[in-house]
């Protein structure tokens, strides 16, 4: 290729990983509002984030960005080495990008910390400077204290604390065996909670809590290299549905060697989801039941290690884990965010222990379903205007909110996910009320994103870090306001996409399914219908019909080979209400089920053929296009599955146990959701459909196993499929030639299918 030539699409897509190298992420801001800390690296095609400092006040009257640590610098050009558990963990981050991928920073927002190839580095963010500290290593997850005097990080399972300077290195908690860890996140904690951390400190800088994890009774897995078979399979703590996790407790810690362990009932609550400790009060713990119907909100005794109830909930299908709760407000009021059946007053007085029942309700139409309600003390303060999905900041007087528009909005805003202001006075009672769900304070909420979008934020005091995503715009807009005025944008390096997204955002169906409609940039109506390919996520936690414009650029590349593009977002997908999600308890088939009835609904609005219709999809999206292909040949024509969950019972116990519960009791459930049983297929297809599965053989989320098993159940069946493995490749796929040639086959596989060529 030419200097002067335009990369294709493909190739573009795969150098930029997906268009976000070069773009700002990973916003901290100081608590005196004269500086925003960020990630990014220097192109849209480099993968080494360097460490960045927005100054808002150096005196020159305009903010200024500067590189506070660069790699390249740090590292000499030496290459990056990472530790297997670092890969482990950038591996359930779906971290693809190099050198600073994380840091932390004290309490003032002075002193950052971060790792590179194993190695401990700070960055004096005032003076830009950065340096080595000679310590143990590997080294994972270094976090500064509150008061910039100390850094603990762990290094091979122990738990270290050094001095800022470098001095005083010291193991604070050291494992008793191979397979116990002191300060990490356990797979399940990182893959399902969100929860990558293991060790907090605390607001007084004297000690830390720290998660002792045991995974001696967790089963065994070996992920083998066949193209290396010479090297040793990699052992991975996986626990599948139905068998055990690891034993995760909990110790307080001092700097002066002082360790008292956290008591609760973790036979009944053993899953630790969510700490919080902040100094307005005591320690937050957020502790779910194995089946995930009921959790408890404690609070710890720091001196005796005891702990007190705070808050407990149930529901009869699950209970979801939001981000940035349970929390304290700065008058020590406990924050946190229920989902309240319809028809419930969502005032909830009874905080001292003895809880309450929650619940979805509703038909599924995504009307009368049901709220996701934020609560200050014992005050409902959203309703079902508003569908909750995150707490981003807890101010003085207010709550800022990441929502979407609830089944009670004036409109539907498909796709929109905006950030609200949520006021609750100064611990008093809300003027003017607002104690019932759906009768959210007069006063607020307000909503403080402006525009069509996908909006974010991160906020300090008066200064707030807004990131914007626009169905018209490509990339994320990122900008610095105090008080609602804007001091500054933050430069993004992303690359512009050489195609533009041509998308239609509308519903369809009885259950105003949310759907995404792209056809070929230069389709007329004269040209007639269309090949159909449905391109879904379609489960729980993965939500694809967005207002914005990167989500839909592999749709829109796949729409100009010739297909109608269609994403829909059935139930259990996120973003519309409680019962909207849980509708797929037991029955995760249910998804496929809305993806045929978006398809029949768009295919009387747009030029779908529906004689000619395809599904893709990876992971959750690659079960479905599994199933579509097996169970509803007289729908679907050809399907391709990459990384599919095939057999649920191989899949880890948070997730799937979510979902469709203990194997052991409800194997019915598991063999009616499953590709394949242990008979063979699960259900016959007739006439059978082609069928491609790509699969990566080191993938440790979805294992390859999943692949196998439908492979040789297709083969005992004499059905046609082909199986793609990717050598190397994980449950992501960062290598630039492989992303490039998966979306060229498939292509290829789907125009062949369909009598394209």
């Amino acid at each position: 290729m030419t200097s002067g030539q335009q990369l294709s699409f493909p190739r573009q897509y795969a150098r930029t990983q997906r268009f976000t190298l070069g773009a700002p992420r990973a916003f901290t801001v100081s608590p005196d509002g004269s500086r925003v800390v960020f990630l990014r690296s220097a192109s849209g095609t480099d993968r080494t984030n360097r460490l960045w400092v927005l100054d808002l006040d150096d005196g020159s009257g305009t903010a200024r960005e500067r590189i506070a640590a660069d790699p390249e610098d740090l590292m000499a050009g030496t290459p990056e080495e990472l530790s297997a558990e670092e890969r482990a963990r950038r591996e359930r981050s779906r971290e693809g990008s190099a050198g600073i991928v994380g840091y932390a920073t004290d309490g003032a927002a002075e002193l950052a910390a971060f790792a590179l190839s194993g190695r401990l580095f700070t960055a004096e963010l005032r003076a830009g400077t950065s340096r080595e500290l000679p310590v143990p290593g590997p080294v994972i997850d270094p976090r500064p204290s509150p008061d910039g005097r100390h850094i603990a990080y762990v290094a091979e399972g122990t738990l270290r604390v050094t001095g800022a300077e470098g001095d005083g290195d010291r193991a604070l908690a050291a494992p008793e065996d191979g397979r116990t860890t002191y300060g990490l996140a356990e797979f399940i904690a990182a893959e399902e909670m969100a929860r990558s951390r293991g060790f907090w400190w605390s607001p007084e800088s004297d000690r830390l809590l720290v998660a002792r994890v045991d995974g001696a009774d967790v089963q065994r897995w070996w992920i083998a290299d066949p193209a290396h078979p010479d090297r040793e399979p990699a052992a991975i703590a996986y626990p599948s549905a139905g068998t055990p996790n690891a034993d995760v407790r909990l110790f307080l810690i001092g700097l002066d060697g002082s360790r008292t362990e956290v008591v609760w009932d973790r036979t009944r609550s053993p899953y630790l989801a969510a700490v919080h400790w902040s100094s307005a009060g005591e320690p937050l713990l957020l502790v779910q039941e194995r089946d995930q119907r009921a959790q408890r909100c404690l609070s710890v005794d720091t001196e005796s290690g005891e702990t007190r109830l705070l808050h407990e909930e149930k529901d009869p299908a699950w209970l979801e884990l939001v981000s940035g709760v349970p929390a304290l407000t700065p008058g020590g009021e406990l924050v946190r965010v229920v989902d309240i059946p319809d028809g419930e007053s969502g005032a909830d007085t009874d905080n001292g222990g003895t809880g309450r029942e929650s619940g979805s309700g509703g038909d599924g139409t995504g009307a009368g379903h049901g709220a996701r309600v934020l609560f200050v003390g014992d005050r409902a303060l959203t309703g079902p205007e508003l569908q909750l999905r995150a707490v981003l900041d807890i101010g003085e007087r207010d709550v800022l909110v990441s929502a979407a528009a609830g089944v009670a909005a004036e409109s539907p805003e498909t796709g929109q996910i905006h950030v609200y202001r949520v006021p609750y006075g100064d611990g008093g009672p809300v003027p003017g009320g607002g104690d019932e769900a759906g009768e959210a304070a007069p006063w607020g909420p307000e909503r403080v994103s402006e525009g069509v979008g996908v909006h974010t934020a991160v906020r300090v005091g008066g200064v707030t870090v807004m990131a914007s995503a626009r169905p018209d715009v490509s990339g994320t807009l990122v900008r610095v306001l105090r008080e609602d005025k804007q001091l500054a944008v933050v430069t993004s390096y992303a690359q512009q996409p050489n195609l533009t997204p041509r998308v239609q955002l509308t519903e369809g169906g009885a259950h105003r399914i949310p759907c995404a409609v792209l056809l070929p940039t230069a389709y007329q109506e004269s040209d007639g219908p269309l090949p159909v390919l449905l391109d879904p996520y379609g489960g729980p936690h993965g939500q694809r019909v967005l207002a914005a414009h990167n989500p839909y650029l592999t749709s829109q590349w796949f729409a100009d080979q010739g297909f109608a593009v269609v994403v829909a977002d059935g139930r259990g997908s996120p973003g519309r209400s409680p019962g909207w999600e849980k509708a797929v308890k037991d029955n995760l088939a249910l998804t496929l089920d809305d993806q045929i009835e978006a398809l029949e609904a768009l295919a009387e609005r747009f030029p779908l053929d529906r004689s000619r219709v395809a599904i893709r999809g990876w992971s959750y999206g690659g079960y479905l296009a599994g199933l579509a292909a097996l169970r509803r040949p007289d729908v679907f024509h050809a399907a391709i599955a990459g990384a599919p969950v095939t057999d649920w019972r191989l899949y880890d116990t948070h997730y799937t146990e979510r979902y469709l519960g203990d194997p052991a009791t409800a194997a019915e459930v598991y063999a009616a959701n499953s590709l394949v049983t242990d008979d063979g297929l699960s259900r016959p297809a007739d006439p059978a459909r082609p069928l491609m599965i790509i699969h990566g053989l080191a993938d440790d989320n979805v294992v390859m196993t999943h692949t196998l098993r439908l492979s040789s159940a297709l083969l005992s069946a004499g059905r046609p499929h082909e199986v793609l493995p990717l050598t190397g490749v994980t449950h992501m796929t960062p290598q630039e030639q492989i992303a490039e040639n998966l979306l060229l086959l498939q292509v290829d596989f789907l125009k062949r299918s369909l009598g394209m060529t």
